[in-house]
């Protein structure tokens, strides 16, 4: 009958559960806030319809909902907020069992066995998982928001290279009508074929760059596709026909205090930095030594033999007691140097993408309000000219070349401002785009790349192969201020 009563104590104990922490109760209402609209019932939701007539937001709740790297992330999260439960419960308790024998069994004693780790030592375990379940969320949020700017990133560049198409087709269209003006020079003696054979190589190396144009948008539907976690074999999705910029509303002023504040790498190193200091707490309990209890009964003997028992550790080793503090305190002390770090390099980086967005403005402006009106006066002077027999045909193919190279300028400063735009946003909510961000991206016609002067060549070749509203904008309790 006892052996029996220690059976159910042992499936009793198979049901209980632990007590929840605070730190775990906060992860687990985090987990729901977001799973409600990202994976209800643990399934992915139905995916928004993508035509030519959708609005960008629609391609980026699509991309956010759909994209294998987002997805991975969010479940890496959810699995570190379950691994607070594991850390800061008790282990599972030990059925034991003995017999003595003889020339027959003389003794049967079935047991059960508990471990109970030393004082604080699982709340101090389920802190440090609870810390660093926090560090899981940052880094989810973070490659959601990578996730948006790589569906902007691609946008752009295919937007602005159906733009550089048009441009090069618009001067196909100018050299298609000098031609004739060449042949009517040459046929009244005021011109030789010279003049004809010059106008039909720039219309030929033209052909050729919108050839190359428009080949180099396989590349970018792939990346397009890609940024949206549409797998290879399935259709190319629609790009958007409207073109929609990328918000700003901040002063430039706010910039730097706005990303310092809200960018997620940030706050992703500073859960690290908790959970460092939460790791020094659990190095500290390892001086607390663990106890394990049990029973055995006897079932042979009449009258029932109950046999109790425990062990103590003993944390005699005083070098591994110091090592592990020290280990703990060095982990932290690494955090906050990543920390400071980190936040020197978003200084830098937003620095970086301030000047580029107001040089790209100034050059914008330039190109529109100055440059390109007068480029244009200059050409029609040019070819009055020319007619009149006062200048030579190469004068007006410079003209011509002049305001065609003003014009892909004009492209190209708009796809740099856009980019920076978005990197700005993206460094403000969450953390600097990989691979550089536009400074390190050729986004432009051999001879118009990027920081090259306006007017540099005038080849218009293929682009270069570069690369929520659902997530709770900081669901997460706000770390604390960490002194450096």
């Amino acid at each position: 009958m006892k052996t029996y009563t220690t059976l159910i104590l042992l499936v009793l104990l198979a049901g209980c559960r632990g007590t929840t922490t605070t730190g775990e109760k906060e992860a687990r209402r985090q987990v729901q806030a977001v799973a409600g609209a990202y994976r209800p019932d643990g399934r992915k939701p139905e995916l928004p319809a993508l035509t030519a007539q959708s609005s960008l937001s629609n391609f980026l709740a699509y991309a956010l909902l759909n994209q294998p790297k987002v997805e991975a992330a969010y479940f890496d999260w959810v699995a570190s907020v379950e691994r607070i439960t594991v850390q800061r419960s008790l282990p599972d308790p030990q059925l034991t069992f003995q017999m003595d024998i003889q020339d027959v069994v003389t003794s049967l004693m079935p047991g059960l066995m508990m471990s109970f780790p030393g004082m604080g030592k699982l709340r101090a375990a389920g802190a440090v998982a609870a810390a660093a379940s926090q560090g899981g969320y940052f880094t989810f949020k973070s490659a959601s928001l990578q996730s948006a700017f790589d569906v902007k990133r691609a946008y752009y560049r295919l937007y602005f290279l159906e733009e550089k198409i048009r441009v090069n087709r618009e001067n196909l269209g100018l050299l298609q009508e000098l031609e004739p003006l060449a042949r009517a020079q040459n046929e009244v003696g005021k011109a030789t074929l010279q003049d004809v054979l010059r106008a039909q190589i720039e219309q030929e190396r033209l052909n050729n760059d919108i050839v190359n144009l428009e080949d180099s948008r396989a590349p970018l539907l792939a990346q397009w596709q890609a940024a949206l976690g549409i797998e290879p074999n399935d259709p190319t999705p629609p790009v958007p026909a409207r073109f929609e910029s990328t918000p700003l509303d901040l002063a430039a002023d706010k910039w730097l205090e706005q990303a310092l504040a809200e960018n997620t790498r940030l706050k992703a190193i500073s859960a690290d930095v908790h959970a460092a200091e939460a790791a020094i707490r659990l190095a500290y309990k390892a001086r607390m030594p663990d106890t394990s209890v049990g029973v055995m009964a006897d079932a042979k003997m009449s009258p029932v033999l109950y046999r109790p028992w425990g062990t103590v550790s003993l944390p005699l080793w005083r070098d591994k007691l110091a090592a592990q503090v020290a280990e703990a305190q060095a982990n932290k002390r690494a955090g906050e140097a990543r920390l400071t770090a980190e936040q020197i390099g978003l200084a830098v980086d937003v620095a970086e993408r301030a000047f580029i967005y107001r040089e790209t403005t100034r050059n914008l402006t330039l190109l529109q309000n100055a440059l390109l009106p007068k480029q244009r006066q200059s050409l029609e002077v040019a070819r009055s000219a020319y007619l009149a027999g006062q200048v030579d045909f190469l004068n007006l193919t410079e003209a011509e070349q002049t305001l065609l190279r003003f014009n892909l300028d004009e492209v190209e400063a708009r796809t740099q401002r856009e980019l920076s735009l978005a990197e700005l946003s993206l460094i403000m909510q969450g953390m600097p785009p990989a691979g550089g961000g536009a400074t390190g991206m050729e986004i432009s016609s051999p001879g118009i790349g990027a920081g090259k002067k306006m007017g540099g060549g005038a080849s218009s070749g293929g682009m270069g192969s570069s690369g929520s509203g659902m997530l709770p904008g900081n669901s997460a309790p706000p770390p604390k201020k960490m002194s450096q």
